[in-house]
């Protein structure tokens, strides 16, 4: 298998791809601006990298870790495509058209300002920017900011790409992993892109993002973006067979145990302080103990899986670095690896109709070939819980485990060592632009809401943002505001009760103490501040009684509808035949004999 000989070689190489150029290395001249690589991982939790505490191998990327800058007061959008918007264009999602996504959207939001679910008119990417300065750009993975017309990423600057634009997909074959799609949707350019029966999706993206840059050998005096999106580790959790075989009894105690390790982890790595206390688990989620043998053992296989897929994306990483230094370009490259939001909980969909969807579309959930070809793998809410520590909750949710992920940065100019400066998603593209020169245009009538984290990289300064400077986060009515020490949130149905409470997140970062009540005053003014943040960014309320996951269905069945039409008119032609056939049958059968 192609796979195996590429990881193998990686192995190999491991003692010298992290920029210990060799003798063999073809050196281009140097670009006087750095190219620019950012690396997003789909669904991490702030613990998960091994850089954090986490079980999975990810040599590669500790290595970037040790050598540049950790960030450990980094946040996100709780939910992917808003993340992926701020973080392309350094804009709020509402401003960006893109707050939410189309499978949890309702009716009452769709085409409002701010809920067209693509990047508006005014929306400058990155990418955009970095082309007009002169960078070749690429990109490569998860797209989910729209595949109409206009909306595909050699419409917003990226010169070459391969993307995949859903929220998910599966990793072996091009094939949907929910109802709400009827396939996996990629594109290469402008045209749905012809995919090969049998790939692996972080080999793939890495494999398609190499090629691009071999194609552009010529222009190699011209620095490069390039965007690598990895669909790891998104449901379905898929990995191959050896690396899952790897973890063998690491889950076996189950996510209590595995969230106190987390928690003992981070506080030894100085990622929380000593003395905070642990966040509990919501009410709804299951004890261990409680689950039946073979139930236990699935779920720790899940659990290896996910890990597996965590080792088998950093390989690769370290494949696309080991391929830059055999170029000569990786020093002068700078490396952005980060999360988009927090941990999948992944109970799929409504349960009811779930399982016969998969059998249909010839998933099954069996432990003998967990996560290889048509498995269909999730972690659970209590297995996400345990990989959010220390945090509160998962992804879709602004507590602290929806939207505290990694974030690390490495090449030329950043200094290596913890920034425990607080940073936001928007922060990226003003960092990367003044890095590489380029700025914003003289006709652009959407500001940046991010800051530049260049001299905080550079390690000329300890802070971003004064001390009434907020930041504020919305996804489908879970809303967030920071500022200074404090964290106001408030989170709807199904884990959350939608009330406001207020926390010192940096003494609690497990959200386990309310302070709205000891601190009336401050209670109110944030507050304020966060309906002066939503009445500037266009947060539309959510409709009375919205539920995420009902929400889910509805549109679900009415992507199905959309897709499956013509069946259901056949099907309501071929039942109007047959009642009219039946009709006649009778009549006929009941008609008096004339005499």
């Amino acid at each position: 298998m192609r796979l195996i000989g590429k990881l193998a070689a990686v192995v190999a190489a491991s003692a010298t791809l992290l920029f210990g150029a060799g003798s063999s290395a073809q050196t281009p001249p140097a670009p006087t601006r750095p190219n620019i690589v950012v690396i997003v991982i789909d669904d991490a939790g702030f613990t998960d990298l091994a850089a954090y505490g986490g079980e999975a191998r990810t040599p590669n990327i500790n290595a970037l870790a040790q050598r540049g800058a950790q960030f450990t007061r980094y946040y996100s959008s709780p939910l992917c495509a808003p993340s992926r918007a701020m973080l392309l264009t350094g804009v709020d999602a509402h401003r960006t058209g893109v707050s939410t996504i189309p499978e949890v959207i309702p009716r009452e939001h769709i085409g409002q300002p701010g809920y067209t679910l693509r990047l508006e008119p005014g929306v400058t990417t990155l990418a955009t920017r970095l082309q007009a300065g002169g960078y070749r750009t690429y990109a490569t993975g998860k797209w989910h900011l729209g595949h109409g017309e206009g909306d595909l990423p050699i419409d917003h600057g990226f010169d070459r790409s391969l993307v995949l634009d859903a929220s998910g997909a599966d990793n072996w074959e091009p094939r949907s992993y929910m109802p709400y799609y009827r396939d996996a949707p990629w594109f290469e350019g402008r045209a749905r892109a012809e995919m090969p029966a049998n790939f692996y999706s972080s080999e793939l993206i890495v494999d398609r993002m190499i090629e691009y840059m071999e194609a552009d050998r010529a222009n190699e005096s011209e620095p490069f973006f390039a965007y690598v999106a990895f669909q790891a580790i998104h449901i379905p959790v898929q990995a191959p067979r050896e690396l899952t075989a790897g973890y063998d009894g690491i889950y076996d105690a189950g996510w209590e145990a595995l969230r106190a390790q987390r928690w003992r982890r981070a506080q030894e790595l100085g990622l929380i302080p000593a003395d905070a206390p642990q966040a509990g688990t919501h009410a709804s989620l299951r004890p261990w103990a409680d689950m039946p043998a073979s139930e236990q053992a699935l779920y720790a296989r899940s659990m290896q899986v996910h890990a597996a897929m965590l080792e088998s994306m950093d390989q690769h990483v370290g494949r696309f670095i080991a391929y830059l230094q055999s170029r000569g370009l990786a020093e002068n490259t700078i490396f952005v690896i980060t999360s988009d939001n927090g941990p999948e909980p992944s109970n799929p969909l409504p349960e009811r109709g779930f399982t016969q969807w998969m059998a249909v579309n010839g998933y099954t959930r069996e432990i003998e070939n967990l996560g290889e070809r048509r498995s269909y793998v999730f972690i659970g809410p209590e297995f996400a819980t345990a990989t959010a520590a220390p945090g509160s909750l998962f992804k879709f949710y602004t507590t602290e485990g929806g939207v505290h992920v990694p974030l690390i940065m490495a090449g030329p100019g950043i200094q290596a060592g913890r920034i425990d400066t607080r940073a936001f998603v928007t922060d990226i593209t003003p960092t990367l632009m003044e890095r590489a020169g380029v700025s914003v245009g003289a006709n652009e009538t959407i500001p940046l809401s991010g800051r530049s984290m260049a001299s905080l990289l550079a390690g000329q300064s300890t802070s971003l943002r004064g001390p009434d400077d907020v930041i504020g986060i919305e996804v489908s009515g879970n809303s967030a505001l920071y500022r200074g020490d404090y964290k106001l949130v408030r989170n709807q149905p199904r884990y959350g009760d939608g009330q406001w409470r207020l926390y010192n997140i940096a003494s609690d970062p497990g959200e386990t103490r309310d302070l709205s009540t000891a601190e009336p005053d401050l209670f109110a003014s944030m507050q304020a501040a966060y309906a002066s943040y939503a009445a500037e960014n266009g947060v539309l309320e959510m409709p009375p009684g919205y539920d995420v996951q009902r929400q889910v269905a509805r549109n679900a069945m009415a992507k199905q509808l959309e897709h499956y039409w013509w069946a259901l008119a056949i099907a309501a032609v071929v039942l109007l035949a047959v009642l009219w056939l039946l009709f006649v049958l009778i009549r006929r059968l009941f008609k008096p004999k004339t005499q």
